[in-house]
């Protein structure tokens, strides 16, 4: 679709530029002010409206967050443009990109495309492996002016949210998750284990969740987060449809569970009929003596 345009904003873009550039940034457009960690997110629209102003792009390209999906509304608002959300992939076409996503509880993927002005697309963290595709990546200032709705809105405390040390679930490349068949927050230790093994993410079930065996931020489904990871380990997961709308378009999915008939392994790309307890803590083993 053309030449890759990052923008970066804050402290640190010396650092941030030659993995920018690494991965295809023919140029980065670099503001710090103070605005941008003082105040919601009012001041990052101002920057990403003026950068499409010094590029004049064929498309805006946000992560799906929920900050990003903010941003990216208020962005297309002002720009007088069509906006598409949680985008699984996007394409150059004959009218401009073609945007993929996945719908109706992931039962569905449609291809649209916007039909006025710049195209402003949000894309699902993990929609695509990383490549490295060396650029220039030259750093050039991003000139900012903040407009009177910029200080409207001030961030008067932040609160660390406490570490796990395992990454954030939706940006996460490996999700491991336990359902029903985890059989009590006591066990899910066996999941824990083989998700820090992988350096995975740790989900759970609504049917987990539900009976308090793990906490709620950590609910994979329909009415908990959508995860699209490299790979997907589903342990004791029967594959009821709400939870099949929150990982379905997972790049790999495996999963355990006893039962044969369990609707998961309609989905999966390799599926071990077994008792999770007897099969998880092997692979857990198994990845702990590859990684030596």
């Amino acid at each position: 679709m053309g030449e890759p345009v990052a923008v970066f904003l804050g402290a640190g873009v010396e650092s941030a530029a030659p993995v920018l550039g690494e991965h295809g940034a023919v140029r980065v457009l670099a503001a710090d002010a103070a605005e941008f960690g003082e105040f919601s997110v009012v001041p990052k629209v101002d920057a990403v409206q003026a950068a499409v102003g010094a590029v004049s792009p064929v498309a805006v390209l946000v992560s799906s967050s929920a900050e990003g999906k903010e941003v990216a509304a208020r962005v297309a608002v002002r720009i007088g443009s069509g906006l598409i959300t949680d985008a699984v992939d996007v394409v150059a076409g004959d009218e401009g990109p073609v945007v993929s996503q996945s719908v109706f509880a992931a039962g569905f993927t449609t291809r649209s495309r916007v039909s006025r002005g710049v195209p402003v697309i949000t894309v699902k963290p993990n929609s695509a492996a990383p490549e490295v595709a060396p650029a220039a990546g030259a750093v050039e200032e991003l000139v900012v002016e903040f407009g009177e709705l910029a200080r409207g809105t001030r961030v008067v405390s932040r609160e660390a949210r406490a570490s796990s040390g395992r990454p954030e679930l939706t940006e996460a490349a490996i999700v491991v998750s336990g359902g029903r068949g985890v059989n009590g927050a006591e066990n899910f230790r066996v999941i824990e284990e083989l998700a820090d093994s992988l350096g995975a993410a740790v989900g759970a079930s609504r049917a987990a969740v539900d009976a308090g065996w793990y906490p709620h931020t950590s609910q994979v489904g329909q009415t908990g987060k959508t995860v699209s990871p490299q790979l997907y380990i589903a342990a004791g997961i029967s594959g009821a449809i709400q939870h099949r709308a929150g990982m379905q378009t997972s790049k790999t999915i495996v999963a355990v569970n006893k039962d044969a008939e369990a609707p998961i392994f309609e989905l999966v790309d390799y599926g071990v009929v077994g008792d999770l307890f007897e099969v998880v803590p092997q692979l857990t083993e198994e990845v702990k003596t590859r990684k030596g």
